[in-house]
């Protein structure tokens, strides 16, 4: 007896389509070291020495560095309000936290809504081992008044990098002085008392030039002054004697 033989059961199935995407690997797949080892390239590393929070490395430099809006690099601190063209108190430096090779280009900007681009001088510095340090740099440009500069700082690695110091300086052209008031009150003189004050101080002058004159010579009297003094007008002439020879 022949039993029949069902014909779609010898169909060969066909290979799959090249065209076809293949079916992406399971989540843990995608964790492996080559992985990570890509991400990590793109992002900079801090040094094992270096592997602390901003907050720490902030707290060893007491009022000398600050945060800027980017979490790898810090500043040098800036006094809120400064003069023109005059040199800092302290040099200024940029600190990386991340990997940054060593002679990276690192500029400085400064502008506000008034000078956008405010003249400096000694803008520009090299990173090395993870500090740029900038000789001697000055503020040219003023800021304006009662206002201050932003700094924004670039540092040239591969993958350029951008930081930005917000209301970092005051420029002017006199600097820092007294407030009105304050210098107004030091140099009015004090009004009740003037007169007196004055005749005080005539009287203290007075004195003082009495005791440093010198002293006049006394004068001498007069010859005829005592009882036995000699005066040629009191006295009798003698008369002339003539001798006969």
């Amino acid at each position: 007896m022949r039993i029949p033989v069902d014909p779609s059961a010898t169909r060969r199935f066909s290979p799959p389509s090249s065209s076809l995407q293949p079916v992406p690997a399971k989540m843990n797949e995608l964790n492996t070291p080559t992985g990570t080892g890509q991400q990590d390239s793109a992002v900079p590393r801090l040094r094992p020495h270096e592997n602390r929070s901003m907050a720490e490395i902030i707290a060893d430099h007491p009022a000398e560095l600050v945060r800027t809006d980017s979490p790898n690099f810090l500043c040098s601190v800036l006094p809120s309000h400064w003069r023109c063209n005059k040199t800092l108190p302290v040099a200024f430096k940029v600190v990386a936290l991340g990997e940054v090779p060593d002679g990276t280009v690192v500029t400085v900007m400064a502008g506000n809504d008034e000078n956008y681009s405010a003249e400096l001088r000694n803008a520009s510095g090299v990173m090395k081992n993870q500090v740029a340090r900038f000789n001697d740099l000055r503020f040219v440009g003023r800021s304006g008044r009662g206002k201050s500069f932003t700094l924004t700082i670039t540092v040239f690695t591969n993958l350029p990098q951008v930081a930005t110091y917000h209301r970092a300086i005051k420029v002017t052209v006199d600097g820092p002085r007294e407030p009105r008031r304050h210098r107004q009150k030091l140099e009015d003189p004090p009004k009740p008392g003037l007169f007196s004050d004055r005749l005080s101080e005539l009287e203290r002058i007075r004195q003082t030039t009495m005791r440093v004159a010198v002293p006049t010579q006394p004068q001498r009297q007069p010859l005829n002054a005592g009882p036995n003094s000699f005066n040629p007008q009191g006295q009798t002439q003698i008369p002339a004697v003539t001798l006969n020879l």
